[in-house]
């Protein structure tokens, strides 16, 4: 061995005691194995790690440079991405009017402790899938089983959370933003336009009926890959990654009551951006884009409803007046507005001359599709949020809600029928949950897939909290007409 230098003894004394601290903190000794190569890259040098820089060949240096620096930045990005913060960027308006589309938000992981990652091996800052190649970002195996390092906190009432989306684990690769188990039902249901009549129906006969359209439609859906895709499965840190409000936390009771929704009965709403749909009639004129810019309305949530649309009908039961200029309807749109927005538009009566909200057979099919409830989105529950360690009793009316956290976020085998309920193959009418789980609701109440669609999101896929606004681009502005929205750059993202 080399006489070592006082220098290379400093330098891996730090190395290995920020090393050490790291295992420390994540419990995986396993990473012990690394600390003899650790010892050789700064003491011993028995490997040649820097070959390269000692090459003659000018164009090998040059290469092997580009390659080391690389690998470096990929290694450094890889465990910053997974162990401490990420960037994330809202794609949608289910958050808005606290989180805009084109929000670019730094995630903290820290704050409710990082995950070790299911699957290891794959290329960071790619989700699921890699750029331009199509191909999976990820190697399937290994996959490790669900860790979480201490954090900073716990999830609260109201956090801003960012986790992967539940019923992301199958997906048809053409519609991955409709789950896939939603998306079997409804194609399933077009096998069979003489649909029976609920209502007379047994708890059991009404999943055998979900059973039928969920079987017919999944079939279609695997052998039409020319329409829906490949049908996919996705490790829970490899699904897509959703943002939204916890409103409900595990042990609490919800319950939505004409859109206010209330905990352990109590109403809790406190967000200040909550918006509903409503369908806005003017008195005659449109609406100006100026005007829809100091509402802070997207051109994409600026649907003016034409005649030809076949809408009236629909407009007039609605309770809008079908009398305008030349017997045709005066201009109706349909916009998400805050309570504030809503008062804004009904105090211009020089153009506004009614607001309707949007009516709830608008609302589509509610978690859990097995269950018949006729539950809506401001009309929803109560229903109990599982909490580890709790133990509840098993009814035909309560398993329909239960049954995806006990079998695919659980992983065991579930089977009920008139003679009984069966986990695992043994008899019984209880259960004892091993995760905490979360309900998470946009702001933008209606136009929000959330909870109240797909259900409970458990621990296990709980990514981190937005911390801050890093930089927001508004994508209806050029980059010389408020393309960057200044007031919003470094924004520390709050609960209201």
């Amino acid at each position: 061995m080399k006489q070592v230098n006082k220098k290379q003894w400093i330098k891996f004394s730090i190395v290995i005691t920020l090393y050490l601290l790291f295992l420390l903190w994540v419990k995986s000794w396993l990473g012990l194995l690394v600390i003899p190569f650790i010892f050789d890259v700064y003491i011993t040098k028995l490997i040649p790690w820097g070959w390269w820089k000692t090459s003659k060949n000018p164009i090998v240096r040059s290469i092997m440079s580009w390659v080391d620096a690389i690998v470096f930045a990929l290694v450094a990005v890889y465990f910053v991405n997974i162990y401490l913060f990420q960037n994330y960027q809202i794609p949608s308006s289910s958050l808005e009017k606290t989180m805009l589309v084109g929000d670019f938000l730094y995630v903290s992981k820290i704050s409710y402790g990082a995950r070790v990652p299911n699957t290891p091996l794959s290329m960071p800052l790619a989700q699921h899938t890699l750029p331009f190649f199509g191909t999976k970002s990820y190697i399937e195996w290994p996959q490790w089983k669900y860790k979480r390092v201490k954090g900073t906190g716990k999830i609260k009432q109201n956090d801003i959370v960012v986790f992967n989306f539940p019923a992301g684990d199958t997906v048809a690769v053409n519609f991955q933003q409709t789950d896939f188990y939603s998306l079997a039902y409804n194609e399933g249901k077009r096998f069979y336009p003489n649909r029976l009549n609920m209502d007379s129906l047994s708890r059991w006969d009404q999943k055998a009926v979900y059973d039928l359209y969920y079987n017919a439609g999944r079939k279609q859906i695997i052998e039409n890959p020319q329409i829906y895709g490949k049908v996919q499965y996705r490790p829970v840190d490899r699904r897509e990654n959703y943002v939204k409000r916890c409103v409900g936390l595990p042990g609490d009771t919800l319950q939505i009551i004409d859109g206010v929704v209330h905990i352990n009965n109590h109403p809790t709403d406190k967000a200040k951006g909550i918006q509903m749909n409503y369908f806005v009639q003017t008195t005659g004129p449109r609406i100006t884009e100026e005007m829809f810019r100091e509402l802070g309305i997207s051109k994409e949530d600026q649907f003016l409803i034409s005649d030809e649309a076949g809408w009236i009908p629909y407009l007039t039961d609605a309770g809008l007046s079908s009398h305008g200029n030349e017997g045709k309807m005066n201009p109706v749109y349909h916009l998400p507005l805050t309570k504030e927005m809503y008062n804004t538009l009904q105090n211009n009566s020089k153009l506004v001359s009614k607001i309707v909200i949007e009516p709830e057979t608008y609302s589509g099919q509610m978690y859990p599709q097995n269950l018949y409830t006729q539950w809506n989105r401001k009309d929803y529950g109560p229903l109990w949020i599982p909490k580890r360690g709790a133990t509840i009793t098993l009814t035909p009316d309560n398993i329909p809600i239960y049954e995806r956290c006990i079998v695919a976020y659980e992983g065991n085998t579930l089977q009920y029928t008139q003679d009984g309920i069966y986990i695992n193959g043994e008899l019984t009418n209880s259960y004892t949950f091993q995760m905490d789980y979360y309900w998470m609701m946009g702001d933008n109440r209606h136009n929000s897939l959330d909870s109240r669609y797909w259900g409970f999101v458990p621990e296990d896929h709980i990514v981190g909290k937005p911390l801050v606004v890093w930089l927001s681009l508004d994508k209806d502005r050029g980059w010389f007409d408020g393309k960057i929205r200044w007031n919003r750059l470094f924004k520390w993202v709050g609960n209201d």
